[in-house]
């Protein structure tokens, strides 16, 4: 073993422990919700006790009437603006959120959970089990969207806030607003739905299902109780993760930034090696992941994911689940995106349409794929800056 193998080694075991501190004993607020405070669940039954652990950032006015709530995707958490308490890297939306940025915590109240079945300490799969005194693992029921969005709604009410201005998120973040619009549409002013579906598609389901079999398939996983057993099914969250990060990214990025170029060599070795720098890169971002992600947590969202169907209560008409909505709506959707295309972001705003809904859309021209409302992208952020400033204005904030 190299020096350097034992650094990373070292690394991700610290990395590792931080992580795991998290679940129980999060480095940002917390509240908690007995069995006075049950929360019911789609899956039947209810689930108690319940913490959610979240972020705040700027201040909240005294008409209480300046909240946005940002809503993660599948790997993210509440550590959107901030330095990230595990891996000490900035918050996964710094671009989009701080003073003067496109939403600007200098004029807005900016609330972030980690939802429902995560790992950064909201209840999930890691959590302690008060009836047994150990980790949930697969004890705890299967968690919805809707569950997810019934937690936010507890959570606001705990801060005190009947509405929010604005909700927003992408991906999986994306179908919480879009929760959010359907379930509490009084409580919803404006909502900006980004790179979403009104429904998890039969490929993304199966995208989802390699994953989940690669972790299943891991001897370390045993059977969910690994926490318990002192073992990490690192090897099949890494490739779960491997296969995902694939999707998140176009063909046209992957050859921009990469092509067939070689990883530090000059000649192919005719092995199984990393030959290539996508292979490298691709091992790096499943090792990484690893150490600050719980395996359980990674199965309980990507099913959350797959039953998301928006239409589905509401006789597979979409439309029906916006019916008398007055929330505001600007839905953003990239090129390049083949997780979620042009044209299922265009299903929801059509379905905004036929409810009568006030619904702008933005068809972002980009060659980064799924990833890019993570990124620098201007079109986006001004979409954003000037989408908040019009409702603003309607809402009496300025």
């Amino acid at each position: 073993m190299t020096v350097a193998q034992t650094d990373n080694d070292t690394n991700g075991e610290r990395i590792g422990a931080a992580a795991h501190a998290e679940v129980e004993h999060p480095s940002s607020a917390v509240v908690r919700f007995g069995a006075d405070r049950p929360l019911d669940l789609d899956s039947g039954g209810k689930l108690s006790p319940v913490q959610i652990a979240y972020q705040t950032y700027g201040t909240l006015n005294a008409a209480r009437s300046n909240a946005i709530l940002v809503c993660h995707a599948l790997t993210g958490d509440q550590h959107v603006a901030n330095e990230h308490p595990v891996t000490g890297k900035p918050g996964w939306w710094s671009l989009m959120i701080g003073p003067g940025r496109p939403i600007d915590t200098d004029l807005y109240f900016v609330i972030c959970s980690n939802v429902l079945g995560g790992c950064m300490g909201s209840t999930g799969p890691a959590s302690i089990n008060p009836q047994t005194g150990k980790p949930y693992a697969l004890d705890l029921p299967v968690i919805t969207v809707r569950d997810m969005v019934r937690a936010q709604a507890m959570l606001l009410d705990h801060l005190g806030i009947e509405t929010l201005f604005a909700a927003t998120g992408g991906s999986m973040g994306g179908m919480q607003v879009l929760q959010w619009a359907a379930s509490f549409p009084d409580r919803l002013f404006a909502a900006i739905p980004i790179a979403t579906g009104s429904r998890h598609s039969s490929q993304n389901i199966a995208f989802h299902e390699v994953g989940r079999q690669a972790i299943l398939a891991d001897p370390d996983w045993c059977g969910g109780s690994y926490l318990e057993a002192g073992k990490n099914p690192h090897k099949g969250l890494a490739v779960a993760r491997m296969a995902a990060h694939i999707t998140y990214m176009s063909d046209e990025a992957l050859h921009r930034k990469f092509g067939r170029s070689l990883q530090d060599r000059d000649a192919l070795t005719f092995g199984f090696d990393a030959d290539f720098q996508i292979e490298s890169y691709l091992r790096h971002q499943g090792m990484t992941f690893v150490d600050r992600f719980d395996a359980n947590a990674y199965l309980y969202m990507t099913r959350a994911m797959d039953y998301f169907d928006l239409a589905l209560d509401y006789d597979g008409q979409l439309a029906k689940a916006f019916a008398g909505c007055h929330t505001r709506f600007c839905c953003v959707s990239f090129t390049s995106d083949w997780l979620f295309p042009t044209a299922e972001n265009r299903t929801i705003v059509h379905a905004l349409n036929a409810a009568g809904a006030n619904v702008s859309f933005v068809e972002v021209e980009t060659d980064r794929g799924h990833d890019a409302f993570l990124l620098d992208e201007p079109e986006l952020f001004t979409t954003v800056t000037g989408f908040l400033k019009a409702a603003a204005r309607i809402r009496g904030l300025s």
